[in-house]
């Protein structure tokens, strides 16, 4: 009687333990994890016999397959720019949002200013300005950090 106890224990724990969802990434990368949630533009997830957390950034990922019940949840599309004036399809994120992104390119300059305009419209002009610059070599994803004394620095990211 143990023994049975014993091999029907181990065989639900095994099952519940078992990996239960497919990450499928834009660059054609399978995972396979316990999906936790989506929250705040972030995928979380387990790797098999581990309990620590780990994240991938939603704009890397395309879909997640559940395994068991074979029911697929479209994360995000695939964002393709090909030139300068695709500049509106490159998004703006932080830093801690580009988890599973590739790294591209560097930019740095110097952020724009206006006489007699408020320091948020600079802003924005010196975003354009990085976006398309991204969008004319083809990343769709850029994170842009400012600097106390006007200049900026920004990375370029690809799937």
């Amino acid at each position: 009687m143990k023994i049975l106890f014993f091999t029907l224990s181990i065989l639900f724990v095994n099952i519940a333990i078992s990996q239960t969802h497919q990450i499928t990434k834009h660059n054609g990368e399978q995972l396979d994890v316990n999906f936790i949630k989506l929250e705040n533009d972030l995928v979380y997830y387990t790797l098999n016999g581990s309990a620590e957390e780990h994240k991938i950034s939603k704009y890397a990922v395309s879909k997640i397959t559940n395994k068991q019940s074979n029911q697929t949840q479209k994360v995000s599309d695939k964002v393709i720019v090909d030139s300068k004036s695709d500049y509106k399809f490159v998004t703006v994120l932080s830093q801690e949002k580009t988890i599973g992104l590739k790294q591209a390119a560097n930019f740095s300059g110097v952020s724009t200013k206006t006489k007699g305009e408020p320091p948020i419209a600079n802003q924005n002009h010196t975003a354009m300005r990085i976006k398309t610059q991204s969008a004319s070599k083809g990343y769709p994803f850029v994170s842009i950090v400012q600097k106390a004394d006007g200049k900026y620095e920004a990375v370029a990211y690809a799937y």
